[in-house]
């Protein structure tokens, strides 16, 4: 495996974010409203701790943002070509280790459904179900927690 670095995300990073966030096949079809218009900022990558995850090249493989108050992981997102090269494992194990160091007890994840088998794989138990929210979400999305001790 390719050598992989995860470090803080800065201002700069916010048009590339944006763009794999865009870019993302887990989004297309139905899928796709909810991310529609969607956009990294500056300002969100400052109040955020937003971690990106690169190769020895500096390309962008993947990122998240873990919200503080409430705990919550906000956005996780892997280059659809480096899928399935445990590119989101790192990025999941790292986010937990930010939560315990931040002093968090778990962390909520409100999933992409075809996400949620990924996530309980590394540790997340379901806890509910998130209804819909029309126009931009029309479908359910599973509710998992990660706890970090």
């Amino acid at each position: 495996m390719q050598s992989i670095t995860i470090k803080r995300a800065a201002a700069q990073d916010a048009e590339r974010l944006t763009a794999l966030v865009q870019e993302s096949g887990a989004y297309e079809g139905k899928y796709a409203s909810i991310i529609s218009g969607y956009r990294v900022t500056p300002d969100y990558i400052a109040q955020h701790r937003v971690f990106v995850a690169v190769d020895t090249a500096e390309r962008l493989l993947g990122f998240y943002a873990l919200l503080l108050e409430p705990p919550e992981l906000d956005l996780a997102f892997v280059a659809d070509d480096a899928q399935g090269r445990g590119v989101g494992r790192l990025l999941v194990e790292h986010m937990i280790g930010q939560a315990r160091e931040a002093g968090l007890a778990d962390v909520r994840v409100v999933s992409h459904p075809p996400a949620e088998e990924f996530y309980r794989r590394l540790g997340a138990e379901r806890v509910g179900m998130i209804a819909p929210s029309p126009p931009k979400v029309a479908w359910e999305r599973p509710e998992l927690r990660f706890a970090t001790a």
